[in-house]
């Protein structure tokens, strides 16, 4: 664990010295070890001096919170992902985008509000930004590809505040902030906010960073956190049912969806994509980072869970918060840490105990089974059916397998290969399973031939 801690401490001083960050404020979440914090250089607050309380700007790691917010409306019934915004809000153009599209960067929105909002840095209120949407583009066709837009998530955030008949800020209270605890996450800088910077590229110089309130747009960007508060975040992104077992926020099968990917962000780089508000970057050998970057005048954030992989101990979520506008390792430096947590302290391994048999009537069912000439194994752990292609990597999750109420002989793919389809058993006289159809597809004890046929047969 000191060799760990060792290892977070150094990348994080590293970072902060070589991309020349005023200050750098990192925690790291996990389900198995008290957080890890560490702060590294001066807030250019003089009253509050750099500490784990610290409060920066997060940027666009606020859409994520906008992003929860619209699949809670949508889990309690108040909308429908594939919903115009016009039927929950009253706007005067481009109303035929649908709320999924506006949560996955496919509407095709312009990506600011109508004006110069980085040039005048005064940025339109609630009822500016929809007004202004007759004066704003979609510079592309809706589904064609991906285009990032605050002004989109800026119209979510409206649309939730409407439904729920409160403002974004108080919405996000009620229904995030205080179920999950984040005190330190707040819509308006507080007394111990660290100062943001431009950094001098030819000099050390850096001058303080205006800071400019989002009004209309702050769905989009308007929040201030601490790395602690970020870092928990993280975590419920990867693992909600770790962080929020009573699912006050959100049910983990919702998050499952929102961190589907929904587009690519390159076509020629497949190296990440996005969801229903979540970044998603692959790390190789079926490890999945998901949250968010952001950038504020002066500030930077990184804010990710880390999903599968070796030694991940659950609920391992980090965050890398700065007072630097132009350091870019900032965004690298989120997903070392995440690496470096499982690859210098994994995750205990736990031992395997006996557990009960498979109900009598699935015992038939385990063992080896052949459909289009492939052999595919069916066994039973954790109380569930279960089946893996014999030749699939040790890594690839199995599909798994849950009765359909009153139809003991017909189970429901919950996960994994050929999710959602049905699985049918078929049994002789005795009750023994004999044929099954999964997906329509024949399993038979024997490789077989489409028509039937035993392929040892002379």
């Amino acid at each position: 664990m000191t060799n760990a801690r060792q290892r977070l401490e150094r990348a994080v001083r590293k970072v902060q010295a070589d991309a020349r960050v005023p200050a750098l404020s990192v925690a790291l979440h996990r389900a198995d070890r008290d957080l890890w914090t560490c702060t590294i250089g001066s807030s250019g607050n003089p009253d509050h001096p750099l500490g784990a309380d610290s409060r920066f700007r997060i940027g666009s790691v606020t859409k994520t919170f906008t992003a929860v917010l619209v699949l809670q409306a949508r889990d309690d019934g108040l909308l429908d992902l594939d919903d115009p915004v016009s039927a929950h809000l009253a706007v005067p153009a481009h109303g035929t985008a649908t709320i999924r599209s506006l949560l996955s960067h496919t509407a095709g929105y312009q990506r600011e509000p109508h004006g110069d909002v980085w040039d005048v840095l005064v940025a339109p209120d609630d009822r500016r930004l929809l007004d202004d949407l007759t004066r704003a583009e979609r510079v592309l066709p809706p589904g064609r590809r991906y285009h990032y837009s605050n002004l989109g998530l800026a119209v979510l955030g409206q649309l939730v505040a409407r439904l729920r008949g409160g403002t974004w800020a108080s919405v996000l209270q009620e229904r995030i902030l205080d179920p999950l605890g984040l005190t330190a996450t707040t819509v308006e800088p507080t007394a111990g906010a660290a100062v943001g910077y431009l950094v001098d590229a030819y000099s050390d110089a850096a001058r303080p960073e205006p800071q400019l309130h989002m009004g209309g747009v702050s769905p989009a960007a308007q929040l201030w956190s601490t790395a602690a508060d970020m870092a928990r975040w993280a975590a419920f992104l990867a693992d909600p049912a770790i962080i929020d077992p009573g699912a006050l926020v959100l049910a983990p099968a919702t998050l499952d969806e929102m961190r589907w990917p929904r587009t690519t962000t390159d076509e020629t780089l497949w190296n990440g994509g996005f969801g229903l508000g979540l970044i998603l970057v692959p790390q190789g050998r079926r490890v999945l980072h998901v949250g968010h970057d952001g950038a504020m005048p002066g500030f930077l954030a990184g804010v990710y869970g880390r999903r599968g992989g070796e030694g991940n101990p659950g609920a391992l979520g980090a965050a890398v918060l700065g007072s630097s506008g132009t350091a870019i390792e900032i965004n690298e430096l989120v997903h070392e840490l995440l690496t470096i947590a499982v690859d210098a302290d994994p995750a205990d391994v736990r031992p395997w105990s006996p557990g009960p048999p498979a109900p009598p009537q699935y015992r038939s069912v385990l063992g080896p089974w052949w459909s289009e000439g492939f052999p595919h194994v069916f066994s039973w752990h954790d109380g569930t059916l279960q089946s893996r292609a014999a030749d699939a990597p040790a890594d690839r999750p199995p599909s798994i397998f849950r009765p359909i109420p009153d139809r003991p002989d017909t189970l429901r793919t919950v996960s994994g290969r050929e999710a959602g389809e049905v699985l049918r058993l078929t049994r002789d006289a005795q009750g023994v399973v004999v044929r099954m159809h999964w997906a329509t597809y024949r399993f038979t004890r024997q490789q077989e031939t489409f028509d039937g046929v035993s392929v040892s047969e002379g």
